[in-house]
C-alpha cells in the first residue's frame, strides 16, 4: 500500500509531519546527527503526486540515512513561506531541501525528485 496510507489519507511513521514554523530549528538541530529532508508537497498537482509516490515506493532503503519532514503546504501555507525564507532556497512545488550540518547542503524540485537523487547526495555527505 505504500508509505500513505490511502484509504484514510494518514502520514508513516517513518515521515514527520511539518506544521509548524517552531520544527524548524529542530530540524538543523537534528541535522548535526542525520541529514534532514524536506519535501514541500503540492497535494493537488500531478508532478507533486508523481514525486510523493516515488519517494513512498523506494523510500525504505534510505529510511536509516535520513528524516524527512512532510509539508502538505496547501495546508500550511505558511510553514512554507517560512521554509524558503529561514532556508534561503527559493519555493518550488514540489521541492526537497536537505540539511546536513546545520546548513542546506542540496534543494532540487519537480521532476528532479527522485530516491536515486536524494541516495546520492546522502552518499557524499
Amino acid at each position: 500500500m505504500g508509505l500513505f496510507n490511502r484509504r484514510s489519507g494518514s502520514m508513516p511513521s517513518t515521515w514527520i509531519m511539518l506544521t509548524d514554523t517552531n520544527q524548524l530549528d529542530g530540524i538543523v538541530k537534528a541535522s548535526y546527527d542525520k541529514p534532514q529532508i524536506i519535501f514541500k508537497d503540492s497535494t493537488t498537482c500531478g508532478i507533486s503526486a508523481r514525486a510523493r509516490a516515488g519517494l513512498q515506493e523506494d523510500w525504505t532503503p534510505i529510511a536509516d540515512l535520513a528524516d524527512l519532514h512532510y509539508l502538505d503546504l496547501l495546508s500550511y501555507r505558511s510553514v512554507s513561506n517560512e521554509v524558503a525564507a529561514f532556508t534561503g532556497v527559493q519555493h518550488q512545488s514540489p521541492q526537497i531541501i536537505i540539511y546536513h550540518n546545520g546548513s542546506v547542503v542540496a534543494d532540487t524540485s519537480h521532476h528532479q525528485i527522485s530516491i536515486r537523487y536524494l541516495q546520492g547526495i546522502l552518499d557524499q555527505l
